[in-house]
Formats: structure tokens, C-alpha cells, sequence
């Protein structure tokens, strides 16, 4: 960002902008009024209208036509202007000597000729600044740079130029002219050319004739007037002069010498004659130009000037012709769209054109158009301007101009005659840089200016108090303007720049006014401005009561101007005093008090005339003339109430202030011609006197209420009485009322405040956040207030009260010093003041020291606090007091606590960082070094956690190590549990402990062995623990049941003495192994678990037999994991004897079948190999540590060697073939139901096994134990393996010697069983006969079948199929195997597997067999299959066809 230029235009600061609302907007003289105190300090101010007040355009734009004035910006401003009269003389002058004058460049600027002749003026002149050597000073003083021999320049320019100049004007070159008669001798002619020629040579001034333009042509009239003398002879008469005297008539009238012809000048102007060298100063050539004397160049130089105006343009202007030539002189100018120009760089180019010479810029401004010619840019009753509805309110509005004038307020409405320009609107049309110079309004009025449209106008003003000084200002920059114009100010053509005016204390104040808003100018408040651009203005002039005064006071500084007036100021008074009865209370206040003073000089004037010797008096009808008519003669005021007149000059007449001005005829010969006599003066003065007597009184009580002193003052509510009478009786509001008004508020803002002060009413001190109320007083505003309160115009009661506030809070104040003053001060004497402090509703400024001293007390007492108590004093709260301490302002006692809390802390968090370290080290520290780094810490008078922590570490560990040798040194085993524990616990001690290291590894050994022996006997995916596999069962049943319990009462005969605890879960289980003492009471324990064992499985067999009886309804029944009815394939538990659906829990993969089959609930485990336990029970033996599972392992080989033995006894007590193992045998059919089992009338079903089981039926008690205790086992034994073949051959042999007695015509036995499903609706009896699977390679070899195949040969080689339809109607029925087997016969009994096989009946019964992977055979009937769909589709069954679309899933 570039700086700005030290002559760069700095924009004075705003004027105020107010924005009414509608209610203010609605009385434009009540809004000016309310505005004006903060208005008039400024001068101007701006108004913006509410929102929506957009008034129409009125004026005809087609029809308004103007000519513009013309302004040349350079002219305009005041001290350009002067350079520029100076620029002119000095020209005129040069040229008058035949010298055109053109200005010099010095360091490529053009040489200011003005300000060097003014600075070598105030120097002393030429000859004292080249005496003193002054020309540098004079170049630094004109802005050059130092060091480049500039004043030399100078010097040579100034003697060139300037010197000449400045001879004349002092007329220094007007030289004494010799008379031509007296005789003069040759010598002495040529003695004085001689010193002349020496003056020329020492004084010779090279003119500017030397320029490219001067003029050349210049004759030398040495020869006018020269007679020819002939030698030879003589032609002339006797009376013709001799030759030297005809020579001597064309002579230099300074030396009176003709010689040196060649050097005579002949004035062009006068004929006179010259020497060049005679001249003062001499010229060094003769000019080529036209040539003056000194004499005519005086008396040419001399003549008065013109006084400065501005022209009329050439040209007549439309409105849309004028905004074209302005829009095209903007955008040429700025080289850019004019909306897009901003207005500061305008107002900065502006005046800088103000202020250069060398550029000129001519623009143009349609000012002062009378809006009575050409029509108002509002809208008016009964105009051209056709006006809305919506627009009809604008037409009455008082911010219309052409009513704010003559509104009533107003007071011009009482001057009679229409005054363009003041009572009627003027329009302005401007351009950009078209500008109106300083000025003030005619007789000081206020005046209103609306931009109805266009770019800004910018103004500049100042308020009215500085008008004098502005004035001063003025002149003393530009006296040359104001000698020849003494007026210039009101000429309205001459404009200075606001940042002069402001380096002299002018105060100056701007503003952009927009379009739509109001610009108003206060009385006597000088303005001016320039306008951005192409735009419509409007302004017009009014006056309000309180301008009378000053229009009194206009009239005689118009007077000593010799000012016209706009309107007689007496007969605008006359005429209000006359309607006396209709005038307001205030404006009749005020035209009693101008009258008064009006009377009082008339009254002094007439007397004085009286005395001059002024006998005649005449009345005269002033007010039935024209103002110019009646123009005083020497002060061109308007007369009215008196004027003197003389025979001698008719229509001639003068004010009685210039009597002596009139004509030179005795005073007695002058006639006075008077308006009104006095007498009829007092009585309208009275008239208008009692009119105002009313508001008088009030104001005269109010002022003498106001001005009251002392004891004389009145209270508050007399006040109230005087500001409620003026509104009851709608005085004005004016000064007096507002001055009471304002005495009023404060008054009772005082008494407010006051008595607050002295009830203590607040909020709370610390609202605020600084402990200080919004509204409180410090203790000097205090002191200030109580001596408002007694320099108040009226008297307050509180007064005295708060003067005895005041000196209670001196006395605080005294306390407070005091005991800030003490080194170590008390809490609680603190706090008492600042208790005390709360009764003051004062701002204290002891109140922050007491509580900064507060809060280092308090500070101080808890570090005393915390350091008596160590126990208690952490790191945290060392922190916490020096964080607390840090805050606090520095004390020589915080900082001593400060530094010996800082000392400790730095100690303390050493050594917890310490003792953390030691704890966290790894390895870990041995005890010794902890013990060691604990003693030292043990000293420090601080609570520190880490350091606790390391005391109660070493304490545990050496607990623990007594622990560990108290164990070693008792020699047993070590219990899992205990060695876990001490494992854990020394793994938390972060000290280095020997033993340690052994006990970890012989919880690895033992976790080793765990998962050696779960590796071992869980199987895959097991959801057992290894000790629920090693232990008897404490549940037998369903798992999980909340059923099953163990039964109460049937304890063991051992119990009976001592309460064993109860085993219900393996937790207790668990618990009780752990907590046994040693291996025999763990086995006592597990040995007592499998006889509960072995009892409850004894009662779950029978339960499970129970429920199979033929009695029962096999729908009923509810077996297997599925809890579903049987039906189909069945497996039964050879255990728990419990049945269950093949395909629920065969394994497709188990295709052993010699071994007794478990269902999933009791085949808990993998069963391995005796050899394999001993090993894992020896491996065990050599850790040393007991376990659960230990024990469990060691119970479980015991009882297996123990059944092992029983059943060598039990086999050879029942003459059993020797248990040893044996090639296994294919599976029998077992009976699950009798064939005892008849039809019944119920729904019936069939359900078959395909695994042999042991039979109970004829199975002692004592096999049966031993069989299910060797199944219980989790070791696999080759004697349960024989023990279970030797009875399922033996119950096998036993059934085949039954059936021989009921059945001989068959090898093989069918067992069914047929349950009737009867159907309600339709009395179809189905019956589902299980058939046995049969193949193609058997029924060839079956020869019996050799008869029915041949009956059937079309459907044994041909495959039937099942139409779709009937197959989606069956797929819900569950697959059923078809075959029973026998084991005794190959013969087979085709039976058709179907749900609801019809049973046909007949020689010839068509089948259909499956084509999917079961190859079964169905009747074409019962599976709705037509012999033709047999013979040409394949059939699929419904159990292939949900077989296969399951394992295709």
C-alpha cells in the first residue's frame, strides 16, 4: 500500500447522520429543533428519510432549459487565484515591455514566481537576501533538495524576472527627467553616458526577450523629428534651429542627451526616449517587442481590476443534454464508467485541481434555477406534475420544499414578498467537479438541500461559532482578494482547501449526500462542496424562533459590509407584532425582545438626528416600495422604520446611521421620513409584550429557578411543577425549556443515584467479573457527585446524607492503608473490611489490594496448613498452592513460601520418580536397593504415593519370601492353588525374588501337563473342562437340566459321622479337591462322586427303559437331542439307554459298529489307552505340584484297575468266556417293542434300530454295573469291549432259542410295530409297513422271489417315475428307512416305504423304484405314479429328493 502524498487531500472528519423515525419524520421543525444541540456543532448535518419516503419526480425534464456558469477550477480556490493575479501582472508587465513572459523550470518543476517573490519579500528583498547569501534557505524553504546549488537558479530567475518587476512596483524606475532648455556641455553628456553605460555593464538585466516567441519586429524612432543638415549648404530659414539642436529634439528624458542613438528607445505608448542604460534597471539589448515607457507602464499596470465572477456558458441547456455532456466529461476524464469512479478519488483529483496552476479544468454549473420559472423537482398542488394517489401524501408534507418554508413554524411566512432562492425552492444541476465555495445564508438563515437524484454531492462546513475565524483565516492567506473585494465571502466564488482552513483551528466537517437524503446548514454555519457528478438537486431557505437574534445581528454586519438585504428585517418584526393576537407564546417571546431592541436604537437614532438639526419629518409607505427603491445610499440596507432624504437629490436617501453620507446641503434642509412614530411603535410592542407575558413569566420563574444560589435554591419537586406547566400549557420546546428539562433529569438521576448510594442497592459487587458494578462510583466520582449535588440548581435531601457516606468511606480508606501497610496482616481483619466495603457502593480502589492481600493471606494460611499435616500434603496440592501462588501479586512473604514449596516439591517429585523408576525397572531392583532408596525417602514431610507404594512393595516381598520358605521348608507337595497364588502375588511384587523363578516354572510345567492331558482326552471341539472329563459325573441326565438334582438322603453310610459338602456342580467339585489336604481325601471325595454316579445312572437307565415299554403312545414319547417322537432309523445309548433318531447323531463317517455305541451326552471324552494314563499320571508325579485333574487322573487309573479286577471276578463267578479282544460282529436287531403290542384305534408309527444293544431283560444286576461302569470309564479297556460282545452274543442266542418256538417258516425276524393313523375326514386308513432296502444283485440271488419277479418283470427292469405335482405334495412327510434285516436269513418281505402306503391287494401289484440314491421300492399307488410316467420319467423319492437338496445346499 503506497503512502499517501504529504499534499494529498485528507478527508475531514463526518458531519452527524441522523435517520428519523416516522413519528420524528412527521414534523420536520420538532425534528430540526430536537436535532439542532448536537446539529449546530458542526454546522450540516444529514438526514436520511424513513424507508419508503420517495417522493415522484415533478419536474418537466424535457422542458427545463438553463445556462449553465462556467468555472475554471484554478480560479476557484483563493490562494491559487492570488498566484494567478500575481502569474497576470507579471506577464502584463513583460509584455508591455515587449518581453513575452515565460516561466522557468527549476529541477523539472515550474519555478513558483508567487511564493519566491513572497519569500525573498519577507526576507527583506533582493539586495538582503544576496548580502546575507539567503538563496539556499529561500530553495529549501520552496521544497528543493539540499546540495544541488539550486539557489544560484533562483537567484538568476528572481533578478531576471522578478527584480524589474519589483522596481516598478516601488517605483523605484521612475527616474527625475532632465528639463530640455538648461545647456548642457558635452562632457558632462558624455561623463553621465559614460557612468551610465558603467551602470548598464554593472547592472544590466538579461530580459526574457530571448524566448522563441517574442516578438522581433520593433523600430528604434531615433529619426522621428530630425531636420537633414546639409554641409555644403543651408535650405533652412533663419529660424530653423542649428543641426545639433534639431539632433538634440529626440533625447533621453533622463540624461538629456541624444547620443548613443542605437541605444534610444522610443515608448510606444507615449513617444518619450530612453537610453537603454538610463533605465532603472538598464536594459542590456533593445527589445523586439512593442515598448513602454515607465510613465505608461504605470499608468497601464495601475488600472483597477475587473472583480472576479464567473461567466455565463455560450450555450443554452436541456436536462438530458447537460447529463450527457457531464456523463461524457466524467467517463473521459477517469477513463472509466462513471457509477464505477469512486467518490474519494474524486474528491482527492478535485482538490488537486483546485490547487495546480499549471493544469486547467473547465466545467460547468446549472446553479440557482428559480423552481417558480421552471417547476419544482416535488410535486405541488394544482402543478403540471400529475400526481398518483399513492403520491397524493407528498404533495402536503412538510419535508416537501416548497412547503417547509412557509410552514408555520417557519418565521419567513411572515415576510410579505416571494424570495427566490429563500421562500421559493432553487434547482441545481451539477457535473462532476462542478462546485459552490464557501459561503453562509442570506441573513444567516438555515437552509435544506434534497438531491432528488444523480451521483453525491460532497460538502464541507463549518459550525456557526467559527465563522469569524474561517473569515480571518481567509484573509490572512489571500489579503490581495479581499483588498480589491471586501465581500469576497458573499460572492459565492471563492473556495479554500479544508485542510488549510483546518491547519489554522478551523473546524471542518464533511459528508456524502446521497440521492433521496437531506443536507441542512445551521445559521451562519459556512459551507461548500463540489458534486460528484451528474445530479438534480433542490434547496430553499427557512428560519425558526430561535434564529431571530442572529437575523437582528446579520442586519449590522450586513450594514458594515455596505451588504444589500434580501428583506427588511424591521418590517418582517412590524408585521408579526402587528397580528400579535395569533402569534405563539414563543414567537411573540421573541419579537417582544427584538422589538425591545429594535425601539431602543430607533428611539436613540431619531434623537440623534433630532440634534443634528433634522426639523422636517415626513411619513412614508416604506413597505409600498421595492426594496431597491428604498436602499440606503452608502450601507445599501433596506430602510423601513425611518429614512433621511434631501430636495436636492430625489430618490436618493440614506439610513439614519449615515446622515452625514447624503449630499453636502445643510442638515437643516434634510427631511426625516418615518414608517411608524414611536407612539404607535410601543403600543404593538405591548400588544406582542402581553401575548408573551404568559410564557415570560414561566421563563422568568424558570431562569430565576435556575440561577438560585445557596439557600435560595428550590427543591426538586418544584421543578417537576415548572416542567409539567409547560407541558400543560404546550410552551416550546426551546432552549429554556430544555435547559429545565435537562436540570430536571439530572436532578432526579441524581437523587436516584444517591439514594441508592445510601440504601447500598446493587446487584451483587462482583456481577461485572472485575468486582466491579456496572454503575458504581469510584470514591473521586463520589467527592465529584457530592459537589454536583450542592452546584445543582435545585436542592437535594440527600445531599447531606451522602457528605456523611463520603466521610465514612474516608475513614475506610484510612483503615484499609494501614493494614495494607502491616507485613503480615490477619484473615479476618481483612475480611472485616471488606465486609464493611459491601456498605459502600463505591468503587474502592483499596478494595483490589485488600483483595490481593486477602488472597496471599489466605494462600499463606494453607501452605501452614498443609505443611503441619505431611501426611496429607501430595504433589497435586504442592502443585495446586504453587499454581495459586504464581497467580497471586508478588510479596516477599508469598515468594519466601513460594521458594521453600517449590524446594519440596522439586525434592518430592524426585523421589517419586525415583521410587517409580525402582518399580518399574526390569529387571526388578533386588529388595536391598529398594530398602535403601526407601530410607532415604522416608524423610521428606510430603505425601508421595510412589514412594508408599515402594515401602508397601518391599513389605510384600518380604512377606512372600517368608511365604516361600515357610513352604519349602514344610516338604509337601504344593497344591495348584497355593503355588498359583504365590506365583501371581510375586509376579506383582516388582522386586527381584529368587523363588520366583522356580514356582513360574512349575506352573509352566503344570499348564504343560494340562494341556498335555486335555490333548489327550478331550476330543475335538469339545465344550467339557478336562476335570468334568477325569471326575464321575455330579449330573446324569439332560445337561443343564434344572431338573435333575441330585436325590437328598441317599448319602453314603460314611457320611453319616461328618457333613461332607455338597457336590451338585464341578465348581464344587473343584473347590472340594482344593481343599482337600491331601491325595486320600481328594480320593475319599471322588470316590463318594462316582457312587452317586453310578446310583443316578442306575436310575436314568430305568427311566429311559421305563418310557419305551410297549404300554406307551410312541407320539408321546419324546426322545433324542431333538425331543422330537421316534420314528425311523433309531440308535439306542448303550449307557443312559436313551433313544435317538440315526440321523440326528450318527456320524455319516463312524462306520464302526463292533464297538457299544454312546450318544453325544455320554461319550464325554477320547477315551485313550491305559498306557497313555499311566504316563500322563507319572509325568504328573514328577512336577511335584497337586492339581484337581491330578487327583481326578489318579482316581480315574484306580478305578480302572478296580474294575478291572471286579470284572476278572464277575466273569469267572459267571462262567464268561475270557474278556480279551475280539474281531467285531455284525449288528442284531434288537426288540424295542414286543409283539405283544395290538392295533390300537390311535394314530400309529414305526421306528427300527440299527445298532445291537445289550438287552436288560435277564441281565444280572452285577453285569449290569460292571458294563455300565467299564462305559463309564474315560480309559479305553479291551475287557469293556469283550465284556460287551460276550452279552450281546449271549442275549442273541437267547432270543434266536424264542423265536424258533413261534416262527419256523422264516430264518429272519421282522420286527414291526404298526401304529394306525385313522383320518377324520375321509376314513382312509393308512398304514406305514417298513420294508427292508433291497437291491438288484439280491433279488437275483433270491430264489423264492423268482415267481414274482416273473409276474412283475415290466416293473423290475423298468424304472417308474413320480410326476412333479405329487412330489411337492409329499416333500413335508420325514424320511423313513424301509428294511429290517435279520440276521439269521437272506429271505427279504418287500414292503412299499411310502407315508401312506394303501396296502394294495391283488395278483398283480405295479412298483416303481427310486432312481435317486436310495434305490427303494414304492407301489405306483401309493406314490401317484401312472405306469406310463413309470416307464418313460425317472421317479425320485422324497427323502432322496430332500437328501440330495440338502447336501446340495
Amino acid at each position: 500500500m503506497s503512502l499517501p502524498r504529504p499534499d494529498e487531500f485528507k478527508p475531514p472528519p463526518e458531519c452527524p447522520v441522523f435517520e428519523p423515525s416516522w413519528e420524528e419524520f412527521r414534523d420536520p421543525y420538532a425534528f430540526i429543533n430536537k436535532i439542532r444541540p448536537i446539529a449546530e456543532k458542526t454546522g450540516i448535518c444529514k438526514v436520511r428519510p424513513p424507508p419508503g419516503w420517495q417522493p415522484p419526480f415533478a419536474c418537466d425534464v424535457d422542458k427545463l432549459h438553463f445556462v449553465p456558469r462556467i468555472q475554471r477550477l484554478n480560479e476557484l480556490e483563493a490562494q491559487t487565484r492570488v498566484k494567478l493575479n500575481f502569474l497576470d501582472q507579471i506577464a502584463k508587465f513583460w509584455d508591455l515591455q515587449g518581453c513575452p513572459l515565460k516561466i522557468p523550470h527549476v529541477e523539472r518543476k515550474i519555478l513558483d514566481l508567487y511564493k519566491l517573490n513572497k519569500l525573498v519579500a519577507d526576507d527583506g528583498g533582493f539586495d538582503y537576501v544576496c548580502r546575507d547569501r539567503r538563496w539556499t534557505k529561500i530553495a529549501l524553504q520552496m521544497g528543493f533538495a539540499p546540495g544541488k546549488a539550486v539557489g544560484s537558479h533562483l537567484r538568476g530567475h528572481y533578478e531576471k524576472i522578478l527584480y524589474p518587476y519589483n522596481l516598478f512596483q516601488s517605483g523605484a524606475n521612475l527616474l527625475p527627467v532632465q528639463p530640455l532648455e538648461s545647456p548642457v556641455s558635452m562632457e558632462s553628456v558624455d561623463t553621465r553616458e559614460l557612468k551610465l553605460q558603467d551602470q548598464a555593464q554593472r547592472q544590466a538585466v538579461q530580459t526574457p526577450d530571448n524566448c522563441p516567441s517574442a516578438r522581433r519586429a520593433k523600430r528604434m524612432k531615433c529619426e522621428v523629428g530630425a531636420v537633414e543638415v546639409s554641409h555644403g549648404s543651408a535650405t533652412a530659414s533663419s529660424q530653423t534651429p542649428p543641426s545639433v539642436l534639431q539632433v538634440d529634439l529626440v533625447v533621453c528624458l533622463v540624461c538629456n542627451s541624444g547620443g548613443e542613438e542605437d541605444r534610444l528607445l522610443l515608448c510606444d505608448g507615449c513617444d518619450d526616449s530612453y537610453h537603454t542604460f538610463c533605465l532603472i534597471p538598464p536594459l542590456h539589448d533593445v527589445p523586439k517587442g512593442d515598448w513602454r515607457c515607465p510613465k505608461c507602464l504605470a499608468q497601464e499596470c495601475n488600472k483597477p481590476h475587473e472583480a472576479f465572477g464567473f461567466e455565463q456558458a455560450y450555450r443554452d441547456y436541456s436536462l438530458r443534454a447537460f447529463g450527457q455532456m457531464a456523463d461524457a466529461f466524467k467517463s473521459d476524464y477517469f477513463n472509466m464508467p462513471v457509477h464505477m469512479v469512486p467518490t474519494e478519488l474524486v474528491e482527492k483529483e478535485f482538490w488537486r485541481l483546485v490547487g495546480a496552476i499549471e493544469e486547467d479544468v473547465t466545467v460547468e454549473y446549472g446553479a440557482d434555477i428559480a423552481s417558480k420559472e421552471f417547476g419544482s423537482g416535488f410535486p405541488i398542488p394544482n402543478g403540471k406534475f400529475k400526481v398518483s394517489p399513492a403520491d397524493e401524501k407528498y404533495l402536503k408534507c412538510g419535508w416537501n420544499l416548497n412547503n417547509l418554508a412557509m410552514m408555520k413554524p417557519s418565521v419567513l411566512t411572515h415576510v410579505t414578498a416571494d424570495i427566490c432562492g429563500m421562500t421559493l425552492p432553487w434547482l441545481y444541476v451539477g457535473m462532476c467537479f462542478s462546485s459552490f465555495c464557501w459561503h453562509i445564508e442570506d441573513h444567516w438563515s438555515y437552509s435544506i438541500n434534497y438531491l432528488h437524484w444523480g451521483e453525491p454531492k460532497t460538502w464541507y462546513g463549518a459550525p456557526g461559532f467559527a465563522a469569524e475565524q474561517l473569515e480571518e483565516v481567509m484573509r490572512k492567506l489571500a489579503p490581495e482578494l479581499f483588498e480589491s473585494q471586501p465581500d469576497l465571502l458573499h460572492q459565492l466564488v471563492t473556495i479554500m482547501n479544508p485542510n488549510t482552513l483546518m491547519a489554522y483551528g478551523v473546524p471542518i466537517y464533511r459528508t456524502n449526500q446521497c440521492a433521496g437524503e437531506f443536507v441542512i446548514t445551521f445559521p451562519r454555519a459556512y459551507h461548500s462542496g463540489f458534486n460528484q457528478g451528474f445530479n438534480f438537486a433542490e434547496a430553499v431557505n427557512f428560519c425558526t424562533v430561535d434564529w431571530m437574534p442572529l437575523g437582528r445581528q446579520c442586519i449590522d454586519h450586513y450594514r458594515m459590509l455596505h451588504r444589500y438585504n434580501v428583506f427588511s428585517h424591521d418590517e418582517m418584526v412590524c408585521n408579526m407584532a402587528s397580528k400579535a393576537d395569533t402569534l405563539d407564546v414563543v414567537l411573540a417571546s421573541a419579537v417582544h425582545k427584538d422589538m425591545v431592541a429594535m425601539i431602543r436604537d430607533e428611539q436613540n437614532m431619531r434623537d440623534k438626528v433630532k440634534k443634528m438639526g433634522v426639523l422636517h419629518r415626513k411619513e412614508a409607505k416604506y413597505d409600498h416600495l421595492q426594496d431597491d427603491e428604498r436602499q440606503c445610499a452608502k450601507c445599501r440596507t433596506t430602510c423601513y422604520l425611518s429614512a433621511i432624504t434631501c430636495p436636492c437629490s430625489p430618490g436618493v436617501l440614506v439610513c439614519l446611521h449615515h446622515i452625514s453620507d447624503l449630499c453636502s446641503c445643510p442638515v437643516d434642509n434634510y427631511t426625516l421620513n418615518f414608517r411608524y412614530t414611536l407612539d404607535h411603535l410601543f403600543p404593538m410592542m405591548n400588544a406582542v409584550k402581553e401575548r408573551a407575558e404568559l410564557y415570560d413569566d414561566w421563563a422568568s420563574l424558570v431562569t430565576q429557578t435556575l440561577e438560585a444560589k445557596l439557600e435560595k435554591k428550590k427543591g426538586l419537586p418544584v421543578f417537576r411543577s415548572l416542567l409539567s406547566e409547560s407541558e400543560t400549557r404546550l410552551f416550546p420546546d426551546n432552549d429554556l425549556l430544555r435547559r429545565l428539562r435537562l436540570v430536571t433529569q439530572d436532578a432526579e438521576k441524581c437523587s436516584s443515584v444517591a439514594q441508592q448510594l445510601l440504601n447500598g442497592k446493587r446487584q451483587t459487587r462482583y456481577r461485572c467479573g472485575n468486582g466491579k458494578s456496572c454503575s458504581q462510583l469510584t470514591v473521586e466520582e463520589l467527592s465529584s457527585f457530592v459537589r454536583q449535588l450542592y452546584n445543582l440548581p435545585c436542592s437535594l435531601p440527600q445531599a447531606p446524607m451522602l457528605k456523611e457516606l463520603l466521610n465514612r468511606i474516608e475513614d475506610f480508606q484510612q483503615h484499609s492503608e494501614k493494614v495494607l501497610a502491616d507485613d503480615v496482616p490477619s484473615v479476618a481483619e481483612i475480611q472485616s473490611l471488606l465486609d464493611v466495603s459491601f456498605d459502600f457502593d463505591v468503587e474502592l480502589p483499596e478494595l483490589p489490594r485488600l483483595r490481593v492481600r486477602l488472597e496471599q493471606a489466605r494462600w499463606l494460611e494453607g501452605v501452614q496448613q498443609a505443611s503441619a499435616q505431611p501426611a496429607s500434603l501430595t504433589l497435586e496440592t504442592m502443585r495446586r498452592l504453587i499454581d495459586q501462588g504464581v497467580g497471586l501479586v508478588p510479596h516477599p512473604s508469598v515468594e519466601k513460601a513460594m521458594a521453600r514449596l517449590q524446594e519440596l516439591l522439586t525434592v518430592s517429585e524426585h523421589w517419586e520418580d525415583k521410587a517409580s523408576s525402582l518399580l518399574k525397572a526390569r529387571p526388578p531392583h533386588s529388595i536391598e536397593t529398594l530398602s535403601a532408596a526407601a530410607e532415604k525417602a522416608s524423610g521428606i514431610p510430603a505425601y508421595l504415593p510412589n514412594c508408599l507404594l515402594l515401602k508397601d512393595t518391599i513389605r510384600k516381598a518380604r512377606e512372600w519370601l517368608q511365604e516361600a520358605e515357610e513352604l519349602q521348608a514344610s516338604g509337601g507337595k504344593l497344591m495348584i492353588n497355593s503355588l498359583s497364588d504365590m506365583v501371581l502375588r510375586g509376579q506383582a511384587i516388582q522386586v527381584h525374588l529368587e523363588p520366583l523363578d522356580r514356582l513360574e516354572t512349575l506352573m509352566v510345567e503344570v499348564q504343560e501337563w494340562k494341556e498335555s492331558a486335555a490333548t489327550t482326552f478331550l476330543q475335538k471341539d469339545s465344550t467339557l473342562a478336562l476335570l468334568e472329563v477325569l471326575c464321575p459325573r455330579c449330573e446324569v441326565g439332560n445337561v443343564g437340566s434344572p431338573k435333575r438334582k441330585a436325590k437328598k438322603g441317599k448319602e453314603s453310610p460314611k457320611s453319616n459321622k461328618k457333613k461332607t459338602p455338597r457336590l451338585n456342580t464341578l465348581g464344587d467339585v473343584e473347590k472340594a479337591l482344593s481343599e482337600t489336604k491331601d491325595s486320600t481325601s481328594a480320593m475319599a471325595t471322588l470316590e463318594e462322586l462316582r457312587m452317586r454316579e453310578m446310583e443316578a445312572f442306575t436310575n436314568f437307565r430305568a427311566a429311559n427303559e421305563s418310557k419305551l415299554l410297549p404300554t406307551a403312545d410312541c407320539m408321546d414319547l419324546r426322545v433324542c437331542v431333538c425331543q422330537k417322537a421316534p420314528m425311523g432309523a433309531m440308535l439306542q445309548c448303550e449307557l443312559c439307554r436313551d433313544a435317538f433318531h440315526s440321523v440326528c447323531v450318527r456320524d455319516p463317517l463312524d462306520l464302526c459298529e463292533t464297538q457299544p455305541w454312546l450318544c453325544p451326552q455320554c461319550q464325554r471324552s477320547e477315551k485313550p489307552p491305559l498306557n497313555k494314563v499311566l504316563s500322563l499320571l507319572e509325568s504328573l508325579q514328577h512336577i511335584g505340584v497337586r492339581l484337581p485333574e491330578g487327583d481326578a487322573l489318579h482316581y480315574l487309573v484306580e478305578r480302572t484297575l478296580n474294575w478291572q479286577q471286579r470284572a476278572q471276578e464277575i466273569s469267572q463267578s459267571c462262567n464268561l468266556p475270557e474278556l480279551e479282544e475280539r474281531p467285531g460282529t455284525p449288528p442284531t436287531l434288537t426288540r424295542w417293542a414286543s409283539g405283544k403290542w395290538n392295533r390300537i384305534s390311535h394314530a400309529q408309527t414305526v421306528f427300527y434300530t440299527e445298532q445291537r444293544c445289550i438287552p436288560l431283560q435277564g441281565l444280572s444286576q452285577d453285569l449290569e454295573e460292571l458294563m455300565v461302569e467299564g462305559l463309564l470309564l474315560q480309559v479305553s479297556l479291551p475287557e469293556v469291549q469283550c465284556l460287551y460282545h460276550v452279552l450281546l452274543d449271549r442275549a442273541s442266542s437267547q432270543e434266536t432259542d424264542s423265536k424258533t418256538h413261534h416262527k419256523t417258516a422264516s430264518t429272519s425276524v421282522l420286527i414291526c410295530v404298526a401304529f394306525y393313523f385313522q383320518d377324520g375326514v375321509n376314513g382312509v386308513r393308512e398304514t406305514v409297513i417298513g420294508s427292508e432296502k433291497k437291491t438288484k444283485r439280491h433279488m437275483e440271488k433270491e430264489g423264492l422271489e423268482a415267481e414274482r419277479r416273473a409276474k412283475d418283470k415290466k416293473h423290475s427292469h423298468k424304472r417308474q417315475k413320480m410326476n412333479k405335482k405329487n412330489l411337492q405334495r409329499r416333500t413335508s412327510s420325514s424320511p423313513r428307512s424301509d428294511f429290517s434285516q435279520s440276521d439269521d436269513s437272506d429271505e427279504e418281505m418287500a414292503v412299499c416305504p411310502a407315508e401312506r402306503c394303501q396296502l394294495p391287494e391283488g395278483d398283480e401289484v405295479d412298483w416303481v423304484q427310486c432312481d435317486g440314491s436310495c434305490n427303494q421300492w414304492f407301489h405306483q399307488v401309493c406314490v401317484g405314479v401312472t405306469a406310463e410316467m413309470a416307464e418313460k420319467e425317472d421317479y425320485i423319492c422324497v427323502r432322496c429328493t430332500l437328501n440330495d437338496g440338502h447336501m446340495r445346499k
